[in-house]
């Protein structure tokens, strides 16, 4: 009598003890928060060890040390970013690898005289055979340029000199920019004092390389979905708002 008195005031003060511990549901939300947690966590430690893995796969890829072209190309291209390379590409053209050379990105201060008073027996050479591009800002605006400029030439293969850690990001772009019928060929600079194989005992040797990883993995990235840098949103963004036709210009001769 007693029992099912107990039993039936429970039921009418609205609990039991069939039903549990109120704490239960508390506990179940509290440990769904953990596992999410940990799944979270354990995507990111994916996550980064994924781009530390291709961060070294990036370094390792980069030329050590400089090689010549596998043989002739019909023109010649030089990101600007660095005299040794404008240096490298003017051999190159005194040597017989390209018929003609664009040196793309040029700064407005920088002219024709200039570049020959830094490059003295070249002068020939230069005033011959060497185009000017003062309008593009960045990789997207180098490749668009030296499209217009093969197109202009009625070029089908063209060696490309720019440093070697910039390479891989240049080849994307170029390759984007081509679409494919065309041949390049990498001429990699390797500056003096930069050694790619001892990135972590130099900072600053890290913090070139870490940013140059990002910004292959954007360009790449960005390339799987766009069809034409000339209508690349993106474009117009890293060319600082400016639209993309006005990268690039008519060549200087």
């Amino acid at each position: 009598m007693q029992r099912g008195m107990k039993t039936r005031t429970a039921d009418v003060v609205g609990w039991s003890w069939a039903g549990g511990s109120p704490d239960e549901p508390g506990r179940r939300g509290a440990g769904l928060r953990r596992r999410v947690a940990c799944a979270l966590a354990a995507l990111g430690l994916a996550s980064a060890a994924s781009l530390a893995l291709g961060f070294l796969a990036f370094v390792g890829c980069l030329a050590r040390a400089e090689r010549m072209p596998l043989g002739p190309s019909d023109g010649i291209v030089a990101l600007t970013g660095g005299a040794q390379r404008i240096e490298d590409a003017i051999d190159l053209l005194a040597a017989g690898y390209g018929r003609r050379l664009l040196i793309t990105g040029v700064n407005e201060r920088t002219s024709r005289d200039e570049i020959a008073r830094l490059n003295p027996g070249q002068q020939h050479l230069i005033s011959c055979c060497v185009d000017l591009d003062y309008r593009a800002r960045n990789t997207i605006g180098n490749a668009i340029e030296t499209r217009r400029w093969m197109r202009e030439n009625g070029f089908r293969s063209v060696a490309v000199v720019t440093s070697n850690y910039h390479m891989p990001r240049t080849l994307i772009e170029l390759d984007h920019a081509l679409a494919g019928g065309h041949r390049v060929q990498p001429h990699p600079v390797v500056s003096d004092g930069f050694d790619p194989g001892q990135w972590w005992r130099h900072p600053s040797s890290a913090r070139l390389l870490a940013s140059e990883y990002v910004k292959f993995l954007v360009a790449w990235l960005r390339t799987r979905f766009e069809s034409d840098p000339e209508q690349s949103r993106a474009a117009v963004l890293v060319s600082r708002g400016h639209p993309v036709k006005l990268v690039a210009e008519p060549l200087m001769r």
